[in-house]
């Protein structure tokens, strides 16, 4: 039994071979052309209102030591916050930044964020970017990773 397998694999080996020579792996790194990157600037307001008698963030859930974290550690809010042209909130609306946020960090100011930045005027009315990661609160610069995008974010 073990001859006639040994016989066939050699058979399919000599019948194979030409198949794979017709595939020159010289080239194969050129084959693919890079694609042009596209890089897109936006600048809006994210207006997130936790007080007061219209909120746009409420918080949802948290544990029993919440209150007692300096760094509100445990606590999830929901979000639907404006986003909008100017610093001002009475300016023009461009869209909606919707999802939720929870403190993560017991000892530094950080949160888990999984939101949508949904537009809705201007040029990218309908499309939407999507971001989850890590947001240190307390850093003067902070960028958080896009993990989706639709319409013109695609």
């Amino acid at each position: 039994m073990a001859k006639i397998f040994l016989v066939f694999f050699i058979i399919s080996l000599v019948i194979a071979m030409p198949w794979t020579q017709a595939f020159p792996l010289d080239n194969w790194p050129q084959g693919r052309k890079a694609q042009k990157k596209t890089i897109t600037n936006l600048q809006f307001f994210f207006h997130d209102t936790v007080s007061g008698k219209n909120p746009s963030a409420i918080k949802v859930a948290q544990s029993t030591d919440t209150e007692k974290s300096p760094t509100l550690f445990g606590a999830i809010m929901m979000a639907d916050d404006p986003l909008t042209q100017g610093p001002d909130p009475n300016t023009r609306l461009l869209g909606r930044a919707q999802g939720l946020y929870a403190s993560a960090g017991q000892s530094e100011l950080c949160l888990i964020m999984a939101m949508n930045f949904a537009f809705t005027d201007g040029i990218y009315n309908g499309s939407s970017i999507s971001l989850l990661g890590k947001n240190s609160a307390m850093s003067p610069v902070r960028e958080m990773p896009i993990v989706a995008g639709t319409g013109l974010f695609r």
